[in-house]
């Protein structure tokens, strides 16, 4: 498989110095880029699929009129929560 590059790019200097002290021992500026580029990629794919499901659910929603209403949500996140709290305190 052929390799392709990235376009190159002009930062401030004090960006590639905070680049570099970041480095763990062996990786080179251009891997830690690479890593950075993967990682941004990966982070917008899920993005993109997480808002297509929100998207497509809510679509099923309004056509099932099938909805929870936000108060109710709120309310059991906010019990849960309180649930948590109390076995926190219980186990300090």
């Amino acid at each position: 498989m052929k390799t392709a590059t990235l376009p190159p790019l002009r930062v401030e200097p004090e960006l590639r110095e905070a680049a570099e002290r970041v480095l763990e021992a062996g990786e080179s500026l251009s891997s830690f880029v690479e890593q950075a580029v993967r990682s941004a990629v990966s982070r917008r794919e899920a993005q993109t699929v997480f808002l297509a499901r929100g998207l497509a659910s809510r679509d099923l929603a309004r056509e099932s009129g099938d909805y929870v209403p936000a108060q109710a949500v709120l309310d059991t996140l906010r019990q849960r929560f309180e649930a948590a709290q109390a076995d926190r305190r219980k186990r300090s």
